[in-house]
């Protein structure tokens, strides 16, 4: 999987993880989506990086998943951050996987 992080990304995630020790990763969030197919992609700073976690192939800063979330997103994607509306985006050639991506430390 490829994902391309614009420089407006890039920017805001150095500013958010300035400082900070821990593996940003793309999550495939099920919590209170009913089940496993109803998810909603999040970018999470967490502590640990585990064996079924992989890393991205990104042009800037690297970026985990899991091994058996790969499913739910498109093989090339571009991660972007909109100013205007204070959020991240997920897109990919097709279509919008998030257009209003939230981020979570949870290193906190």
């Amino acid at each position: 999987m490829k994902l391309k992080i614009t420089e407006a990304a890039a920017n805001k995630l150095n500013e958010k993880i300035s400082g900070k020790q821990g593996y940003l990763k793309l999550k495939y969030d099920i919590d209170g989506c009913g089940c496993a197919v109803n998810g909603i992609a999040a970018l999470w700073l967490e502590s640990e990086c585990h064996e079924n976690e992989s890393e991205l192939s990104t042009s800037d800063i690297p970026v985990y998943i899991e091994k058996s979330k790969e499913v739910f997103f498109d093989e090339e994607m571009t991660l972007d951050y909109k100013e205007a509306s204070g959020c991240f985006q997920l897109k990919s050639p097709n279509e919008y996987l998030n257009p209003r991506m939230s981020y979570f430390d949870k290193t906190i």
